[in-house]
């Protein structure tokens, strides 16, 4: 049997890859976006708090991010449905993914143990990844706060 090698994700290493479904009938892959730099953050429930801050926040800054040559997907566990209601009913502007499987949350380490009043349960770390043309990690925010996050990353995309 062989077992796997669980090693960590690290900046400068290459993003894994995916095809998954998306809002709106999509399929998205990784690879669709080369030549353009990617902001993945992962996020664990739709139509949530923080996770919709964080989704409108993003979206609302889609066009800085797109004048420097950079796309946003948001991905979590939730189907593409309910990423098709969550988008139409706050408007947003950024690609939502599903990862429904939880393979590319795996790939990403960002499914992970978690525990809330003394329960421990499996859910997602809220991370966002900076991906460059080539398609490997820049940066990695993990155990993400909201507020601020889209400017830290907008900063960091600005000095790509």
């Amino acid at each position: 049997m062989v077992e796997k090698i669980n090693t960590q994700i690290n900046e400068g290493d290459d993003a894994p890859n995916f095809s998954l479904s998306a809002d709106h009938g999509k399929t998205v892959s990784l690879a669709d976006f080369t030549g353009s730099n990617i902001v993945l953050f992962f996020y664990p429930k739709d139509n949530t708090p923080g996770c919709t801050k964080e989704a409108i926040e993003f979206s609302d800054k889609v066009q800085d991010f797109e004048k420097h040559n950079t796309v946003i997907l948001g991905l979590s566990p939730d189907s593409a449905r309910k990423h098709d209601n969550f988008v139409n009913k706050h408007d947003l502007q950024v690609t939502l993914i599903s990862d429904e499987e939880k393979k590319t949350l795996e790939d990403y380490q960002v499914w992970v143990e978690k525990s809330m009043y003394g329960k421990k349960y499996m859910g997602v770390d809220r991370s966002t990844f900076l991906i460059d043309t080539q398609g490997r990690i820049v940066k990695i925010w993990r155990k993400v706060k909201v507020a601020g996050h889209v400017e830290d990353v907008f900063e960091a995309v600005q000095n790509l």
